[in-house]
């Protein structure tokens, strides 16, 4: 008996270290929050409101650091590269989720190598057209779209974007099959849609609706369940007649694979904190993004559900990454 209290004691002992460093979290090194895209981007905006979270909540030191490149790979897989010790976090977006799907020889599995932290906010997508065709609904659009199939083109920001993927199912759904061409990023594909160069684009409200109120394109409809407050002037999908038509762009928090679920926890509740907060709230209705404060648990449901249709999406059209 004498040996086994003995044995237990020093077990214990050996174990104090160890939980005293993870309970330490954070302490003596700072927190990377790694943004895969450039600054400015709406989730390099809620990276940084992140790493402002943790160190006035926290003490923490925090940085963000910009890994741009490959559509959000080179960012991505250097976190799922770290260590899982809560000293590294990804602020990403719906890419992030369709990675393996759309890119070739991609190392990685971010659906089984990265740990959902929290979801955090929502970005309606919206439909435009260039201002110098007639249409002014989408029923009208898919009527024409159908009657003279090549004089119409949707412009697709990138290849596995939200806006990519509404623009399957809005082919599938319309019947229209609209030729579609891809840009690299919102500008460039905007421009063109501007210039009547391409004729549609569907893509986050907040990237869009700038053009639209200025008249330099027309806003069509927005993917939403209901009707948006940030465009409560715009109809949804549904009401143009395409069904339970709702797609959104959306933006996370995720760790590598393996970080203590008490700091994945402690992050988790520190952005749901935030966005139930009034001023937070306004901030991002004022960039024309839904805040979103939910569990770990609900967020990577969400996620799973967005990439199991991503998937079914690209194989209706036999998409093959290149």
């Amino acid at each position: 008996m004498r040996r086994r209290t003995l044995l237990t004691t020093g077990a214990a002992a050996l174990a104090a270290p160890a939980i005293r460093a993870q309970a330490a979290w954070p302490h003596g090194r700072p927190i990377r929050v790694i943004v895969p895209f450039p600054p400015g981007a709406v989730n390099d905006l809620l990276g940084r409101m992140l790493a402002q979270r943790l160190q006035d909540k926290l003490g923490a030191t925090a940085v963000v650091e910009n890994r741009v490149g490959g559509n959000g790979v080179v960012g991505t897989g250097h976190v799922v590269q770290s260590a899982p010790d809560g000293y590294t976090l990804l602020a990403s977006a719906f890419n992030t989720v369709v990675l393996h799907l759309v890119t070739p020889n991609l190392p990685f599995d971010p659906m089984a190598d990265l740990d959902v932290v929290a979801r955090t906010g929502v970005a309606p997508l919206v439909m435009v057209m260039t201002p110098d065709r007639p249409q002014t609904t989408i029923a009208e659009v898919v009527a024409a779209a159908k009657a003279d199939p090549r004089n119409w083109t949707f412009a697709i920001t990138s290849v596995g974007s939200a806006g990519h993927l509404a623009t399957i199912e809005f082919n599938r759904r319309s019947g229209a099959n609209v030729e579609m061409a891809p840009y690299r990023g919102t500008q460039p594909a905007l421009t063109d849609v501007i210039a009547g160069n391409v004729q549609l684009l569907i893509d986050p409200a907040f990237a869009l609706l700038p053009a639209a109120r200025g008249g330099r394109v027309k806003a069509l409809g927005i993917a939403s369940a209901q009707r948006s407050e940030l465009a409560p002037d715009l109809p949804t999908m549904r009401e143009a007649g395409l069904g339970d038509f709702v797609f959104n762009s959306w933006y996370g928090i995720w760790a590598p694979r393996g970080t203590p679920a008490e700091i994945k926890g402690r992050v988790n509740a520190l952005m749901a904190e935030a966005m139930r907060e009034p001023e937070t709230r306004a901030w991002l209705t004022q960039r024309l993004v839904e805040p979103v404060a939910e569990t770990a648990e609900e967020a990577r449901a969400f996620m799973v559900s967005e990439e199991k249709r991503a998937r079914e999406l690209l194989a209706s059209v036999n998409f093959k990454p290149a």
